[in-house]
Protein backbone atom coordinates (compact mmCIF):
# COMPACT_ATOMS: atom_id res chain seq x y z
CA UNK A 1 0.00 0.00 0.00
CA UNK A 2 2.73 2.17 0.95
CA UNK A 3 4.20 1.63 -2.62
CA UNK A 4 1.14 2.26 -4.33
CA UNK A 5 0.61 5.46 -2.46
CA UNK A 6 4.10 6.83 -3.49
CA UNK A 7 3.55 6.01 -7.22
CA UNK A 8 0.33 8.23 -6.52
CA UNK A 9 2.28 10.63 -5.21
CA UNK A 10 4.88 10.56 -8.16
CA UNK A 11 1.98 10.74 -11.00
CA UNK A 12 0.21 14.07 -9.13
CA UNK A 13 3.88 15.33 -8.77
CA UNK A 14 4.92 15.10 -12.67
CA UNK A 15 1.44 16.10 -13.75
CA UNK A 16 2.16 19.46 -12.09
CA UNK A 17 3.47 22.92 -13.41
CA UNK A 18 5.45 22.52 -16.37
CA UNK A 19 5.55 19.11 -16.57
CA UNK A 20 2.00 19.20 -17.39
CA UNK A 21 2.49 21.62 -19.99
CA UNK A 22 5.58 19.67 -21.47
CA UNK A 23 3.37 16.37 -21.71
CA UNK A 24 -0.06 17.02 -21.95
CA UNK A 25 -0.99 21.03 -22.18
CA UNK A 26 0.81 21.68 -25.33
CA UNK A 27 -1.33 18.77 -26.91
CA UNK A 28 -4.35 20.07 -25.78
CA UNK A 29 -3.27 23.94 -26.82
CA UNK A 30 -2.30 22.33 -30.48
CA UNK A 31 -5.90 20.51 -30.51
CA UNK A 32 -7.76 23.96 -30.12
CA UNK A 33 -5.22 25.22 -32.60
CA UNK A 34 -6.52 22.71 -35.07
CA UNK A 35 -9.71 22.98 -34.64
CA UNK A 36 -10.11 26.82 -35.22
CA UNK A 37 -7.52 26.55 -38.06
CA UNK A 38 -9.84 23.37 -39.67
CA UNK A 39 -13.47 25.29 -38.53
CA UNK A 40 -12.69 28.81 -39.94
CA UNK A 41 -13.02 27.84 -43.45
CA UNK A 42 -16.33 26.19 -42.91
CA UNK A 43 -17.58 29.56 -41.48
CA UNK A 44 -16.16 31.76 -43.63
CA UNK A 45 -18.16 29.92 -46.54
CA UNK A 46 -21.90 29.51 -43.98
CA UNK A 47 -21.24 33.33 -43.99
CA UNK A 48 -20.88 33.98 -47.56
CA UNK A 49 -23.42 31.80 -48.10
CA UNK A 50 -25.68 33.91 -45.97
CA UNK A 51 -23.87 37.41 -47.02
CA UNK A 52 -26.53 39.75 -49.13
CA UNK A 53 -24.00 40.65 -51.27
CA UNK A 54 -23.13 37.54 -52.70
CA UNK A 55 -19.46 38.39 -52.99
CA UNK A 56 -16.50 36.29 -50.50
CA UNK A 57 -14.37 39.61 -50.58
CA UNK A 58 -18.00 41.29 -48.89
CA UNK A 59 -17.73 38.46 -46.64
CA UNK A 60 -14.16 39.37 -44.80
CA UNK A 61 -16.61 40.52 -41.27
CA UNK A 62 -17.98 37.19 -40.76
CA UNK A 63 -21.95 36.77 -40.17
CA UNK A 64 -22.45 40.71 -40.36
CA UNK A 65 -25.53 40.41 -42.53
CA UNK A 66 -28.03 37.37 -43.21
CA UNK A 67 -30.74 36.69 -45.60
CA UNK A 68 -32.02 33.20 -47.33
CA UNK A 69 -32.39 34.50 -50.74
CA UNK A 70 -29.48 32.43 -52.07
CA UNK A 71 -30.60 29.25 -50.29
CA UNK A 72 -33.60 29.99 -52.35
CA UNK A 73 -32.24 30.85 -55.18
CA UNK A 74 -30.35 27.64 -55.31
CA UNK A 75 -33.44 25.27 -54.92
CA UNK A 76 -34.65 27.22 -58.36
CA UNK A 77 -31.41 26.21 -60.21
CA UNK A 78 -29.88 23.03 -61.25
CA UNK A 79 -28.87 21.97 -58.00
CA UNK A 80 -31.17 19.65 -56.89
CA UNK A 81 -30.97 17.34 -60.14
CA UNK A 82 -26.75 17.96 -59.56
CA UNK A 83 -27.26 16.72 -55.88
CA UNK A 84 -29.79 14.05 -57.06
CA UNK A 85 -27.40 12.59 -59.65
CA UNK A 86 -24.48 12.69 -57.36
CA UNK A 87 -26.66 10.60 -55.08
CA UNK A 88 -27.41 8.34 -57.35
CA UNK A 89 -23.76 7.79 -58.81
CA UNK A 90 -22.03 7.85 -55.50
CA UNK A 91 -24.84 5.57 -53.90
CA UNK A 92 -24.54 3.31 -56.87
CA UNK A 93 -20.71 2.80 -56.86
CA UNK A 94 -20.39 2.43 -53.15
CA UNK A 95 -22.51 -0.72 -53.44
CA UNK A 96 -20.99 -2.19 -56.00
CA UNK A 97 -17.66 -1.76 -54.72
CA UNK A 98 -18.79 -3.35 -51.71
CA UNK A 99 -19.98 -6.49 -53.31
CA UNK A 100 -17.21 -6.79 -55.71
CA UNK A 101 -14.57 -6.00 -53.33
CA UNK A 102 -15.66 -8.53 -50.68
CA UNK A 103 -16.41 -11.11 -53.50
CA UNK A 104 -12.72 -10.53 -54.09
CA UNK A 105 -10.89 -10.47 -50.84
CA UNK A 106 -13.32 -13.74 -49.42
CA UNK A 107 -11.84 -15.72 -52.74
CA UNK A 108 -8.48 -14.53 -51.94
CA UNK A 109 -8.74 -15.08 -48.08
CA UNK A 110 -10.04 -18.98 -48.13
CA UNK A 111 -8.85 -20.50 -51.47
CA UNK A 112 -6.07 -21.24 -53.15
CA UNK A 113 -5.63 -21.25 -56.65
CA UNK A 114 -3.12 -21.11 -59.02
CA UNK A 115 -2.21 -17.20 -59.59
CA UNK A 116 -3.60 -15.87 -56.53
CA UNK A 117 -0.31 -14.17 -55.10
CA UNK A 118 0.21 -13.60 -58.25
CA UNK A 119 -3.41 -11.55 -58.23
CA UNK A 120 -2.72 -9.95 -54.73
CA UNK A 121 0.29 -8.14 -55.57
CA UNK A 122 -0.96 -6.79 -58.85
CA UNK A 123 -4.00 -5.45 -57.25
CA UNK A 124 -1.14 -3.69 -54.82
CA UNK A 125 0.37 -2.47 -57.47
CA UNK A 126 -2.40 -1.14 -59.24
CA UNK A 127 -3.80 0.91 -56.21
CA UNK A 128 -0.39 2.65 -56.44
CA UNK A 129 -1.74 4.80 -59.82
CA UNK A 130 -5.12 6.37 -59.76
CA UNK A 131 -7.45 6.19 -62.29
CA UNK A 132 -7.52 9.21 -63.85
CA UNK A 133 -4.19 8.79 -65.55
CA UNK A 134 -6.39 6.83 -68.26
CA UNK A 135 -8.68 9.66 -68.55
CA UNK A 136 -7.69 10.08 -72.32
CA UNK A 137 -8.63 5.93 -72.81
CA UNK A 138 -11.39 6.11 -70.76
CA UNK A 139 -12.85 8.70 -73.13
CA UNK A 140 -12.26 7.39 -76.24
CA UNK A 141 -13.69 3.40 -74.87
CA UNK A 142 -16.75 5.65 -74.00
CA UNK A 143 -16.99 7.29 -77.09
CA UNK A 144 -16.50 3.77 -78.95
CA UNK A 145 -19.08 1.97 -76.42
CA UNK A 146 -21.63 4.94 -77.07
CA UNK A 147 -21.43 4.21 -81.05
CA UNK A 148 -22.52 0.47 -79.97
CA UNK A 149 -24.12 0.98 -77.20
CA UNK A 150 -26.04 4.85 -77.03
CA UNK A 151 -26.55 4.26 -73.46
CA UNK A 152 -23.05 3.51 -72.41
CA UNK A 153 -22.15 6.93 -74.57
CA UNK A 154 -21.25 10.74 -73.60
CA UNK A 155 -23.67 12.07 -70.94
CA UNK A 156 -24.91 8.99 -69.01
CA UNK A 157 -24.83 8.77 -65.61
CA UNK A 158 -24.78 4.57 -66.20
CA UNK A 159 -21.18 4.83 -67.73
CA UNK A 160 -20.00 7.30 -65.46
CA UNK A 161 -20.59 4.73 -62.44
CA UNK A 162 -19.25 1.77 -64.86
CA UNK A 163 -16.27 3.81 -64.73
CA UNK A 164 -15.96 4.30 -61.54
CA UNK A 165 -16.71 0.09 -60.60
CA UNK A 166 -14.15 -0.35 -63.56
CA UNK A 167 -11.52 0.80 -60.94
CA UNK A 168 -12.98 -0.72 -57.68
CA UNK A 169 -10.88 -3.38 -57.10
CA UNK A 170 -7.22 -2.28 -55.63
CA UNK A 171 -6.58 -0.82 -52.65
CA UNK A 172 -10.58 -1.68 -51.33
CA UNK A 173 -9.89 -5.51 -51.90
CA UNK A 174 -6.72 -5.80 -50.54
CA UNK A 175 -7.91 -3.69 -47.10
CA UNK A 176 -10.69 -6.02 -47.05
CA UNK A 177 -8.44 -8.81 -48.05
CA UNK A 178 -6.97 -8.20 -44.66
CA UNK A 179 -9.79 -8.00 -42.35
CA UNK A 180 -11.15 -11.48 -44.24
CA UNK A 181 -8.49 -12.79 -42.53
CA UNK A 182 -9.11 -12.04 -38.86
CA UNK A 183 -12.20 -14.26 -39.59
CA UNK A 184 -11.79 -17.48 -38.29
CA UNK A 185 -11.70 -20.17 -41.42
CA UNK A 186 -12.98 -22.65 -38.42
CA UNK A 187 -16.60 -20.92 -38.80
CA UNK A 188 -16.58 -21.50 -42.61
CA UNK A 189 -15.64 -25.44 -41.91
CA UNK A 190 -18.05 -25.53 -39.31
CA UNK A 191 -20.74 -24.36 -42.03
CA UNK A 192 -19.64 -26.72 -44.65
CA UNK A 193 -20.40 -29.45 -42.04
CA UNK A 194 -23.75 -28.35 -41.70
CA UNK A 195 -24.55 -28.42 -45.35
CA UNK A 196 -23.89 -25.03 -46.05
CA UNK A 197 -22.90 -23.66 -49.54
CA UNK A 198 -20.05 -21.32 -50.18
CA UNK A 199 -22.60 -18.98 -51.20
CA UNK A 200 -24.38 -19.36 -48.09
CA UNK A 201 -21.54 -19.08 -46.41
CA UNK A 202 -20.75 -15.69 -47.56
CA UNK A 203 -23.79 -14.19 -47.69
CA UNK A 204 -25.55 -15.45 -44.45
CA UNK A 205 -22.09 -15.41 -41.91
CA UNK A 206 -18.72 -13.83 -42.78
CA UNK A 207 -20.76 -11.04 -44.71
CA UNK A 208 -22.56 -9.85 -40.97
CA UNK A 209 -19.04 -10.60 -39.57
CA UNK A 210 -17.33 -7.84 -41.28
CA UNK A 211 -19.42 -5.34 -41.04
CA UNK A 212 -16.99 -2.76 -40.17
CA UNK A 213 -14.67 -2.81 -42.91
CA UNK A 214 -18.20 -3.00 -45.53
CA UNK A 215 -18.96 0.51 -44.20
CA UNK A 216 -14.95 1.86 -43.85
CA UNK A 217 -14.96 0.33 -47.97
CA UNK A 218 -18.56 2.02 -48.85
CA UNK A 219 -17.69 5.61 -46.92
CA UNK A 220 -14.71 5.90 -48.83
CA UNK A 221 -15.78 4.92 -52.20
CA UNK A 222 -18.90 7.33 -51.52
CA UNK A 223 -17.25 10.39 -50.43
CA UNK A 224 -14.38 9.43 -53.08
CA UNK A 225 -16.98 9.59 -56.01
CA UNK A 226 -19.06 12.37 -54.37
CA UNK A 227 -16.48 14.55 -54.68
CA UNK A 228 -14.94 13.22 -57.68
CA UNK A 229 -14.56 15.73 -60.89
CA UNK A 230 -12.12 14.87 -63.49
CA UNK A 231 -13.66 12.14 -64.70
CA UNK A 232 -17.08 12.98 -64.25
CA UNK A 233 -16.18 16.00 -66.45
CA UNK A 234 -15.03 13.93 -68.95
CA UNK A 235 -18.31 11.45 -69.06
CA UNK A 236 -20.96 13.97 -68.60
CA UNK A 237 -21.61 16.30 -71.20
CA UNK A 238 -24.75 18.33 -71.06
CA UNK A 239 -25.72 20.60 -67.52
CA UNK A 240 -29.01 18.20 -66.64
CA UNK A 241 -26.59 15.35 -66.10
CA UNK A 242 -23.55 16.93 -64.07
CA UNK A 243 -22.86 16.08 -60.77
CA UNK A 244 -22.05 18.57 -57.87
CA UNK A 245 -18.31 18.49 -57.76
CA UNK A 246 -18.76 19.47 -61.98
CA UNK A 247 -21.85 21.54 -61.56
CA UNK A 248 -20.11 23.69 -58.84
CA UNK A 249 -17.03 23.94 -60.41
CA UNK A 250 -18.83 25.51 -63.85
CA UNK A 251 -20.07 27.94 -61.24
CA UNK A 252 -17.09 28.84 -59.83
CA UNK A 253 -14.87 28.81 -63.32
CA UNK A 254 -16.33 32.11 -64.46
CA UNK A 255 -14.18 34.65 -62.60
CA UNK A 256 -15.80 37.64 -63.65
CA UNK A 257 -19.20 36.65 -63.27
CA UNK A 258 -19.20 33.59 -60.68
CA UNK A 259 -22.15 33.14 -58.54
CA UNK A 260 -20.54 33.36 -54.82
CA UNK A 261 -23.29 32.97 -53.11
CA UNK A 262 -24.83 30.30 -55.08
CA UNK A 263 -21.67 28.78 -55.08
CA UNK A 264 -21.25 29.01 -51.11
CA UNK A 265 -25.10 27.67 -50.24
CA UNK A 266 -24.27 25.05 -52.40
CA UNK A 267 -20.97 24.00 -50.78
CA UNK A 268 -22.93 24.14 -47.54
CA UNK A 269 -25.65 21.88 -48.27
CA UNK A 270 -23.11 19.70 -50.34
CA UNK A 271 -21.10 19.16 -47.13
CA UNK A 272 -24.33 17.86 -45.48
CA UNK A 273 -24.85 14.45 -46.14
CA UNK A 274 -20.85 13.71 -45.90
CA UNK A 275 -21.14 15.13 -42.49
CA UNK A 276 -24.39 12.81 -41.40
CA UNK A 277 -22.64 9.76 -42.90
CA UNK A 278 -19.43 10.30 -41.13
CA UNK A 279 -21.22 10.43 -38.07
CA UNK A 280 -23.45 7.53 -38.46
CA UNK A 281 -20.73 5.39 -39.48
CA UNK A 282 -17.87 6.64 -37.37
CA UNK A 283 -18.45 3.42 -35.04
CA UNK A 284 -17.29 1.14 -37.64
CA UNK A 285 -14.30 3.44 -39.30
CA UNK A 286 -11.58 2.96 -36.35
CA UNK A 287 -12.00 -0.77 -36.26
CA UNK A 288 -12.41 -1.16 -39.84
CA UNK A 289 -9.24 0.65 -40.91
CA UNK A 290 -7.09 -0.71 -38.15
CA UNK A 291 -8.07 -4.91 -38.10
CA UNK A 292 -8.42 -4.05 -42.23
CA UNK A 293 -4.69 -3.16 -42.18
CA UNK A 294 -3.54 -6.30 -40.65
CA UNK A 295 -1.97 -8.56 -43.44
CA UNK A 296 -2.88 -12.37 -43.14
Amino acid sequence: MAMKRLANGDNDVRLRGGRWWAQVGWKHVFAVLMIIYCIFPLLYVLSASLNPNGTLTGSVRLFSAFTGKHYADLMASDFPKWMLNSFIVSSVTAVGTVVMGAAAAYAFSRFRFKGRRGGLTALLIIQMFPQMLAFVAIFLLVLTLGKIFPFLGIGSNLTLISVYLGGALGANTFLMYGFFNTIPIEIDEAARIDGATHSQIFWGIIMRLVTPILAVVGLLSFVGSYGEFILAKLVLARPENYTLAVGLYVWGSDERNAPWALFAAGAVIAAIPIILLFMYLQKYIVSGLTAGGVKG
